[in-house]
């Protein structure tokens, strides 16, 4: 049973981040996650914020510097299905697709994609975890066959986002509106490690709300995709997954971005695969190096082992497929 709440549709972005203060209220984009969480209780609302009513925070813009916005309430679908985006981020097209099921997609947003609660069935369930207030996380000595490898500290949550790597690895930025004004923030930064705070996922503040998502121009021999491994076809998160933006000068890897989903509490950048792929040729010695260097520190739980060589063995495909470009 959902609790009985109110709902609010705003016509002006400023009397949405009012309403967010005044209230005991959550902000509305497309819903597939909010109203699972409040179902399931994981948290409870007074009222429902809508950014629906507000004109101005879907579709894409295409700038003549070959930098592109994204509206947070554009749709996963139409980013998917956008010929032109398909061409210049395909990486971020794949990783949308990529995300729960075509219905979802058809509802869900990118500003939500990127904000939404973790999937851990701890947190989910009738457990009083460390990331709800509680004092320990039970996946820690319990069934984390999904759970990090990497950066876990003492929440072991993975971050259930597919385009948060993706759009990383573009080096993109989301556009913040709150009371306190408009400001910018790099996707790499927008999200909190447990380790800092394990009761947060993001880092905006009451009233804050994304209104874009801001990809810089793409460089000429810029090569980006999106693999995620999962369970089943649809609806599943990630096991492993990685997203790859590489700029080749001729044959020779100029500035690496690899980030990890499925591995870490927030997406992860993996450095030193980076560092060993730096002014490198795409080679098979060059390949193994960055695959063995991206888990080389992980720290796998008692029941989720198997995703230290799965990770390494989709990047040594992904990364293949990047030297067999074209």
């Amino acid at each position: 049973m959902y609790p009985a709440l109110g709902y609010v549709r705003p016509t002006a972005l400023q009397d949405a981040m009012t309403q967010l203060v005044e209230q005991d209220a959550k902000l509305h984009a497309g819903g597939t996650d909010l109203l699972g969480c409040l179902h399931d209780q994981v948290f409870t609302a007074e009222q429902l914020v809508s950014l629906g009513g507000i004109d101005g925070l879907d579709g894409m813009r295409f700038n003549e510097d070959g930098s592109i916005a994204i509206g947070a309430m554009t749709r996963l679908t139409d980013i998917t299905d956008h010929e032109e985006l398909q061409q210049r981020c395909p990486g971020l097209a794949a990783a949308a697709a990529e995300v729960g099921s075509p219905q979802l997609r058809n509802q869900g947003t990118l500003g939500g994609n990127l904000c939404q609660k973790p999937r851990c069935w701890y947190y989910r369930g009738d457990f009083d975890c460390l990331r709800k207030g509680g004092d320990h996380c039970f996946a820690i000595p319990g069934e984390n066959q999904l759970h990090c490898i990497l950066g876990g500290a003492s929440c072991v949550i993975v971050h259930p986002s597919d385009t948060a790597p993706a759009l990383i690895a573009l080096d993109a930025e989301v556009a913040i509106s709150g009371p306190e004004g408009h400001h910018r923030m790099p996707v790499a930064d927008l999200h909190v490690p447990p380790s800092e705070d394990p009761t947060r996922e993001t880092r905006l503040t009451r009233g804050e709300i994304i209104t874009e998502i801001l990809i810089p121009p793409i460089r000429d021999g810029r090569y980006s995709s999106y693999r995620k491994i999962r369970t089943r076809r649809a609806w599943d998160l990630a096991l492993a997954g990685c997203a790859l933006a590489l700029s080749f000068d001729g044959d020779v890897v100029r500035e690496p971005r690899i980030v990890l989903s499925g591995a870490a509490p927030i997406p992860w950048r993996a450095i030193e695969a980076e560092n060993s792929l730096r002014d490198q040729r795409l080679d098979e010695t060059a390949i193994t190096e960055a695959a063995k260097a991206a888990v080389a520190d992980a720290r796998p739980l008692t029941k989720n082992g198997s995703k230290v060589p799965l990770f390494e063995g989709m990047l040594r495909e992904e990364l293949t497929q990047a030297a067999n470009r074209g």
